[in-house]
């Protein structure tokens, strides 16, 4: 099993891209993921050791763009309902799935948007909203206040979603000639928050329309995590037969917030995902910067041992 390591674990506290790579191969992982904080001095430093450690995947947008003060998963969105915005990340895709291509990675990981759920004058119940109702009632899902809050976002979320699906399956017919032709499959990440597009509903609808085309899901352990202790999987799990994924972020969450720990410092079972490990082609640690090193080695040792 190829075990490769997010970049983003310390892109922001190592300048050289040689270095990075050497850690990583220090600490025992047969390739890399380019992640969103890598800059373009980083990604050359990536490229000279190729030929000891590989890319297998990018993590949009990467490198950094130029335009961009600083690296964030959400710079540009490619579901969005305005048509000025999708026309940029449409541009910036694009340039990520060419350097994926060049530096020889076969995938790119994207967020690939938000469904807002409140109005021009109501804020609406978004995750925030719903979190701290649901720390008033003990953190208990199936607390009546939280269930009705729960309810009214969940179809918000589902009739503003389908017409984001309307937008969005018009961008991937047209990306899906480039991916197939450069040989990138698109990875759509599972968004630790109600209002990331697509949930796992749409992950299916989209798995359905596009069977057989270089669009894919990307399963992230710990926002899956995030979901499932919110509720808001909307009824459908995720799954190697429901729902064919590119790859697999792996990080653990104590259970209701995105921390990213390295696996086995949380509570997200890991034993219970190995069918899923097993029908991917990329699978990735991706760890915060706060992850030590003996933690992030034990992690790797753990699903070495279980899977």
């Amino acid at each position: 099993m190829n075990l490769a390591l997010s970049t983003n674990w310390c892109n922001r506290t190592i300048e050289s891209g040689e270095e990075i790579a050497d850690k990583a191969i220090e600490l025992g992982f047969d390739s890399l993921e380019l992640g969103f904080h890598t800059t373009a001095e980083q990604a050359e430093g990536f490229r000279r050791r190729l030929d000891e450690i590989p890319v297998g995947s990018v993590h949009a947008f990467c490198p950094v763009p130029l335009s961009a003060p600083q690296g964030y998963p959400e710079l540009y969105q490619l579901a969005s309902f305005d048509e000025d915005a999708r026309a940029l990340a449409r541009f910036h895709v694009r340039k990520n799935v060419e350097f994926a291509a060049d530096i020889g990675a076969t995938a790119v990981v994207l967020h690939a948007g938000r469904v807002g759920l409140g109005t021009l004058f109501r804020r609406g119940f978004g995750s925030q909203t719903l979190r701290g109702i649901l720390e008033k009632c003990g953190n208990d899902v199936s607390a009546k206040p939280y269930r009705r809050a729960l309810e009214r976002a969940m179809k918000v979320r589902r009739e503003r979603g389908a017409k984001m699906m309307e937008v969005f399956r018009g961008e991937l017919s047209a990306l899906a000639p480039d991916l197939a032709r450069l040989g990138v499959v698109l990875g759509l990440e599972n968004l630790p928050y109600l209002e990331g597009f697509p949930d796992e509903v749409e992950m299916a609808q989209i798995a359905e329309e596009f069977s057989g085309a270089p669009v894919k899901a990307w399963f992230d352990t710990g926002h899956h995590r995030v979901r499932e202790m919110h509720g808001w999987l909307g009824g459908r799990e995720f799954s190697a037969e429901s729902l064919p994924a590119a790859g697999m972020h792996l990080n653990d969450v104590k259970d209701y917030f995105d921390d990213h720990d390295a696996p086995g410092c949380g509570k997200v079972d890991f034993a219970a995902l190995a069918p899923l490990a097993h029908s991917v082609r990329h699978i990735v640690f991706e760890p915060k910067s706060h992850v030590g090193e003996e933690s992030l080695r034990a992690g790797l040792d753990l699903i070495r041992r279980i899977w």
